[in-house]
Parts: structure tokens; C-alpha cells; sequence
């Protein structure tokens, strides 16, 4: 079994910075791309950033310049760095990663985690 954790939301005043982490574990063989999502009440969820085995990056245009997607292959771990947060940047944040499992290495399959909250306030 293979589990997302996402560590690292909370609460911070418009322009302020956080830093999320999400950690996978369990039967892990390799892990292609990473990316974060958010989905803010009412909307649908969005990508924000993703990041490839090969450390290519993609963000959404909104966020640009301001998040920084990156990870740790030895821990299985991503992050985002946000920074100059905005209110309406306010949701549940989700981290998602195409897996293979130690038990099917030729088909890799998509895991969510259970989301953490940002909240920016103005």
C-alpha cells in the first residue's frame, strides 16, 4: 500500500510564505511525477505546480514566479514553497504522484494525499 502525507498548511497574513511538504511511503519502486494541486470551496481543483523524476517543472500562471516546486528523491518527498500568498489562494492544497509500486513496476498508478489547508487572510 502506498499513502501520501501532506504536512505544512496553516494560517498566514496576504504575503506571507509557507512551505508544504508531502511525504509518500509504503511499497515503493519509483516515483515519476509529483505535482500539487488546491481546490478552494465552490471550485474545482486546479494544478498548481508539478515536477517530473527529471526535475522539469510546470506551474500554473497564477502562481508563477511566486511557488517553487521541488523534491527530495531519497525521501520521496516534495515541497512547494509559496510565497507573496494571496486570500484567494485560499484552499485545501493536494499533493499527487504517479507511483510504481514495488508490486506492479511495469504500471504506475496516481495517489492522492488528504489534503492540508492554506488559509491567506487579508
Amino acid at each position: 500500500q502506498v499513502q501520501l502525507v501532506e504536512s505544512g498548511g496553516g494560517l498566514v497574513q496576504a504575503g506571507g510564505s509557507l512551505r508544504l511538504s508531502c511525504a509518500a511511503s509504503g511499497s515503493i519502486f519509483s516515483i515519476n511525477t509529483m505535482g500539487w494541486y488546491r481546490q478552494a470551496p465552490g471550485k474545482q481543483r486546479e494544478l498548481v505546480a508539478s515536477i517530473t523524476s527529471g526535475d522539469i517543472t510546470k506551474y500554473a500562471d497564477s502562481v508563477e514566479g511566486r511557488f517553487t516546486i521541488s523534491r527530495d528523491n531519497a525521501k520521496n518527498t516534495t515541497y512547494l514553497q509559496m510565497n507573496s500568498l494571496k486570500p484567494e489562494e485560499t484552499a485545501v492544497y493536494f499533493c499527487k504522484a504517479n507511483i510504481y509500486t514495488v508490486w506492479a513496476r511495469r504500471s504506475s498508478y496516481l495517489y492522492w494525499g488528504q489534503g492540508t489547508q492554506v488559509t491567506v487572510s487579508s
